[in-house]
């Protein structure tokens, strides 16, 4: 059925159409209370056909969705402007929704007030799922979205939680593993690690690759822990070279960590990579920039976003959706 010239559809139409009362369709459009399911189908395909969707509102109240998802983030403001890979994220997801005909809304949750806030709104079916970016040991917003009943797809696998939500992550414990075996294969002998926060997928997972990889020449006086930004790393470094100037290599669970981490050899007289060789973890974008090009595990940023999008696509529909996980690849430069 098509309306002529431009007059807006409306619900005499929608019930002309669907070959039912106008109450029928009200009733539809406000919740479906007293509607048989094959008056339901037949008023949501009349919906459909006769472009009353533009309604969104009314499109919303008919199909109990909004077409919409969010993009959260649980960390300060800020980072999603110094930290690339949450930017690339975005970008993608946003690319993926769109294919989809999605609006992605994004929320930020880095203090107890916003979390409170992204709660009541998920809470509130303003969005039909969920892509929650980041996420910590303990962190209440998790097991708010879960207690919602939102459908939620994380980015990574968040601890405690592994089991309550879908996921898509990479092979944090393999990646970690072929970092630092490149590292050996190329003669390498001390390497120390700047790992990420132990209450973060890869602060954690990370941190058991290289554990895992060294074996018996795992020694934690190599090891030190930043907050993935290029001023930990550059802390770290010094505090790991305070205890064992013999470092001759290091793998840092970020890109940016890995760029303080040569900052501070640098500034000791080391050369990268004749003295040590550094290895990051990211491939956000500056890897290559820097001086020297960064050697460094990358990881599926484009492809994670289109699993996430599509994964909670398939949960806000009903349908079942199963975590994936993707291998990170070691791509090699100048910095060893």
């Amino acid at each position: 059925m098509t309306i002529e010239g431009t007059r807006k559809p409306t619900i005499r139409d929608v019930a002309a159409a669907a070959g039912v009362s106008r109450g029928t369709v009200s009733r539809v459009i406000n919740g479906g209370h007293w509607v048989s399911p094959t008056a339901r189908e037949a008023v949501e395909r009349a919906i459909e056909s006769t472009g009353y969707y533009a309604n969104h509102h009314a499109r919303s109240l008919a199909t109990g969705r909004t077409d919409s998802i969010a993009f959260l983030l649980t960390e300060p403001t800020q980072l999603l402007f110094d930290d690339p890979t949450f930017s690339i994220l975005l970008r993608g997801a946003a690319e993926a929704a769109a294919k989809r005909h999605k609006t992605l809304v994004l929320l930020l949750a880095g203090t107890a007030e916003e979390r409170a806030n992204v709660a009541h709104f998920v809470g509130a079916r303003h969005v039909d799922g969920v892509l929650l970016i980041s996420s910590h040991e303990r962190d209440p917003m998790i097991e708010d979205l879960i207690a919602a009943g939102v459908p939620t797809v994380a980015c990574g696998l968040p601890l405690g939680h592994q089991d309550d939500v879908v996921t898509v992550s990479i092979d944090e414990i393999g990646a970690a593993r072929a970092a630092v075996r490149h590292l050996t294969e190329t003669g390498r002998s001390r390497i120390a690690m700047i790992s990420g926060p132990s209450d973060t997928p890869g602060g954690k997972y990370r941190l058991v690759g290289y554990q895992e990889e060294l074996g018996d020449a795992y020694d934690t006086d190599l090891v030190d822990e930043g907050d993935y930004s290029a001023a930990s790393g550059a802390a770290a470094m010094e505090r790991i070279l305070e205890r064992e100037p013999d470092v001759d290599a290091v793998f840092a669970a970020s890109d940016r960590m890995a760029a303080g981490a040569i900052q501070t050899l640098r500034r000791r007289g080391k050369a990268v990579p004749t003295d040590v060789a550094v290895v990051g973890f990211d491939d956000a974008g500056f890897a290559e920039r820097i001086d020297p090009p960064l050697t460094t595990m990358r990881q599926p940023f484009d492809e994670i976003s289109e699993q996430m999008v599509e994964l909670v696509t398939r949960l806000a529909a009903g349908k079942e959706a199963a975590s994936s996980t993707l291998p990170a690849t070691l791509v090699r430069r100048e910095s060893t």
